[in-house]
């Protein structure tokens, strides 16, 4: 799961969203620095993680672009992941995407003083370019893409990428409504966070 997955599945508390946020950059036990409701969002955000590597569903999405991708195709799938949560927002939440995704920028900067250096760099381009509403179309996955290659060791093959999600495009879409209410169902179970309230179940 991408940024917008992992806050969406955080429930209400801020302070979880911004550990769930923050997981990827916050490395081994420094977590323990974090005040308790940033730390939980952190391990949570491992939790979720682990749980998405090694579902069946994921992995059957991950194989469509193994050969060009290999280690990094569960970073291409979660960001289609949240291409589909972002296009069909709607079916998850009571609240607009735009509301959503600004309330969400305002707990970040609020909170800046907090954010791991890594992160503290890249907001301001994170918030200019949108990114969080751009997940909406494919051509703001594409955007993704190739800011995520010239950032990180993210191979810089996105004209492929978004070849094969506009190829396979119903077969990802698949994939996710497949897997997304399990993992829904696994964050309500386990973290007893009530996500289902952001939601009607009957529109999955």
């Amino acid at each position: 799961m991408n940024f917008l997955a992992h806050i969406y599945l955080s429930g209400e508390s801020d302070e979880i969203k911004i550990g769930n946020f923050i997981g990827d950059y916050v490395k081994g036990r420094d977590y323990e620095k974090y005040p308790e409701l940033v730390r939980k969002g952190i391990i949570f955000h491992r939790e979720i993680d682990t749980y998405t590597d090694l579902h069946p569903v994921v992995l059957q999405s991950r194989m469509r672009l193994k050969e060009q991708f290999r280690r990094y195709s569960g970073v291409i799938v979660d960001i289609f992941y949240d291409h589909f949560l972002a296009s069909e927002w709607s079916k998850f939440s009571k609240h607009s995407l735009p509301l959503y995704v600004t309330n969400m920028y305002e707990i970040l900067v609020d909170n800046y003083f907090i954010l791991p250096n890594e992160i503290k760099t890249f907001l301001p381009f994170f918030i200019i370019n949108s990114w969080l509403e751009s997940y909406t179309s494919i051509e703001g996955i594409e955007g993704v893409l190739k800011r995520m290659t010239r950032r990180t060791s993210l191979p810089d093959v996105t004209s492929f990428a978004i070849s094969e999600l506009r190829s396979n495009y119903n077969l990802f879409r698949e994939d996710f409504f497949e897997y997304f209410p399990l993992l829904i169902s696994y964050v309500e179970k386990n973290q007893y966070i009530p996500v289902r309230e952001f939601h009607s179940p009957d529109n999955i």
